[in-house]
Parts: C-alpha cells; sequence; structure tokens
C-alpha cells in the first residue's frame, strides 16, 4: 500500500511539473565555475569562481529555448603564481530537449561572451593579454522541478583569448554547477 501511494505521489509531482513547464517563464540562477584557461602561459587545473544572472525560458511539449544573462569568473593561476580572474557576461541561447523522464531536460547551444574586466597587471606595450569577446558552445543537463532548476553544464570556448600574439593559443574551458528559481 505505501509503495502504491508513494508511486501515484512521485507521478503526481511529474505531471505538475510537466503541465506548469510550457509557456514562457523568468528566472534567476547562481552557482559556481570550474574553469581554467589553456596555453603554456597557465598552471593546469580546475580553479573556482562563480557565476550569477537571469533567464527565460519558452517551452513547448518536448522542446524550449532558454537564453540567459549571466554574470561569470574564470580564475586561473599564471607564471609566478600570479592569480588572474577574468569577468564575462556571457550569453547563452540553448535548446532544452526534454527526455522522457520529464523532469529532466538536456541543453545544447552557443554561447557568447564579453570581457568585463581588462587585468590592467596583464597589458604589454599598451596591449591587453586577453582578447574582448568569447565565442563558446554548451552542453549540459538540467532538473526541473516545479519553480526549481539544478543542473551542470560544460562549456567549450572556441576564440582564442589570446590578445597578446598568435603565437600561442589560449581557451576557456568551464564545469558550471548551478541552481535556479523561476520566478513566474
Amino acid at each position: 500500500m505505501k509503495n502504491i501511494i508513494l508511486l501515484l505521489s512521485t507521478l503526481a509531482l511529474l505531471r505538475c511539473s510537466s503541465s506548469q513547464a510550457q509557456g514562457l517563464h523568468l528566472g534567476i540562477k547562481a552557482g559556481s565555475d570550474l574553469s581554467e584557461v589553456t596555453g603554456s602561459f597557465f598552471q593546469n587545473g580546475l580553479k573556482g569562481g562563480f557565476m550569477a544572472g537571469a533567464f527565460a525560458e519558452v517551452n513547448l511539449i518536448f522542446l524550449g529555448i532558454q537564453p540567459e544573462v549571466l554574470y561569470s569568473q574564470i580564475n586561473t593561476k599564471g607564471p609566478n603564481n600570479q592569480n588572474i580572474q577574468l569577468q564575462y557576461l556571457n550569453i547563452p541561447v540553448l535548446l532544452n530537449f526534454k527526455l522522457p523522464v520529464p523532469i529532466l531536460s538536456l541543453q545544447l547551444g552557443p554561447q557568447f561572451g564579453t570581457l568585463l574586466n581588462k587585468n590592467d597587471n596583464l597589458v604589454t606595450n599598451g596591449k591587453n593579454a586577453f582578447a574582448s569577446g568569447d565565442f563558446s558552445m554548451v552542453a549540459g543537463v538540467q532538473l526541473n522541478l516545479l519553480k526549481f532548476k539544478g543542473g551542470v553544464r560544460y562549456v567549450y570556448g572556441f576564440t582564442n583569448i589570446n590578445g597578446l600574439s598568435d603565437s600561442e593559443t589560449w581557451k576557456t574551458r568551464t564545469v558550471q554547477l548551478y541552481i535556479g528559481l523561476r520566478i513566474f
């Protein structure tokens, strides 16, 4: 009897979650970034940072679009253990593919980033060390439970962000863990 009640409760929760998912929704999200910049100039390994911002959802039955505006940090270490922090305004535009389990969706899409800080410690001959833009691809999975969201993503940077020379390629790699709240 307890198993039947548990099963019916779970099915009701899933039904409620999927019925509220259609339409236009807005929300906020925050989480942590584990990131690195590739290249011999930088130390290998993921460094912690954070991300925060807002999202919109336009959902249909099995597919949705989720544009976002995010403040994001990329922390890394340069030569002589110098701390380097890059701050980006990122705009991912993601397709949400709903899985047979209604509370899960796969996300895939491009991300456009603008560098907000021009790290003054890394300027050579009047030229900034980092390019001002970054184009990336995002892939991840998101848990959608009523108004709450949680997920994990991998962000792969395609742009060479080396603003000093073309002799070495610097690219970003980021893993994001986040939670969110749909406001309406």
